[in-house]
Order: structure tokens, then sequence, then C-alpha cells
């Protein structure tokens, strides 16, 4: 333990984490080369290259220059996808989207009006038995 002092733990951990740091960069840099689809192919493959042959520098410049561009791309993927999980929601749940409701829902509004005097007990139960059919 004498040979590695502490002061070069600190320095070889900190350049570890700068490398992954790094790493994680990369990819989402080449990511987003792929999912620019305003950018043609040669483009794409130009900056691909850029960035595997001298990779520092190809993300740096990437980022410089294209950085704006990769946050908009994400900000449009993260409400794509987010519309897509709540239209999964609403077709597992059973709603029929802005004019419709589930029988769950319908269920909810007839114990409510039942509740509020607003029907009877008999037309509740009628109700009840044509949403449930």
């Amino acid at each position: 333990m004498d040979d590695y002092p502490l002061l070069n733990v600190f320095w070889t951990m900190l350049w570890f984490f700068l490398w992954i740091m790094w790493l994680f960069l990369l990819f989402k840099v080449i990511t987003d080369i792929f999912r620019d689809h305003d950018m043609n192919g040669w483009a794409k493959a130009g900056w691909l290259i850029f960035c595997i042959l001298l990779p520092y520098l190809g993300v740096l410049v990437y980022v410089i220059a294209r950085g704006k561009g990769m946050s908009a791309r994400d900000v449009k993927q993260a409400k794509a996808s987010e519309a897509a999980f709540q239209d999964y929601i609403r077709k597992t749940a059973g709603t029929q989207g802005a004019g419709g409701g589930s029988s769950t829902d319908e269920l909810a509004r007839l114990v409510e009006l039942k509740e509020k005097g607003a029907i009877t007990p008999e037309e509740y139960e009628k109700a009840k038995a044509k949403v449930l059919a």
C-alpha cells in the first residue's frame, strides 16, 4: 500500500470516472447521429468516422456544433415516449378517448348520481345493468 499513495488512488479514480463519463457521452452522440432524420447518410457517415477516428475531438466538436439539436431531439423523443405510454395506459384501462368513458367511469358516475339523489335506486339498477351488459 505504501507504493501507491492516497493521492494517486484519488487521481486514478478521477480519471476512471472521467473516462466512463466520456464513454456515456460517446454512445449518446452515436445514438443521436442515427436518430437525426434531418441529416443525410453521408453526413451521418462523416460524423461517425470523425467520432471513431478522433474520439475525444469528434465528440467535443459534435456536442459544440449540434448540442442544441441533440437536446431538442431528446425532448421530442421523451414526449413521443410519454404519449405512447399514456396511449397504452388508456387502452389498457379501457377508456375510449375524449368522448366516451370506460364502464368503470360510467359506474362511478352513476354511484355519484345515486348518492346525490339525482336518480332513484331503481334507475341506478337499470343503468348499472345497461352499463355492465
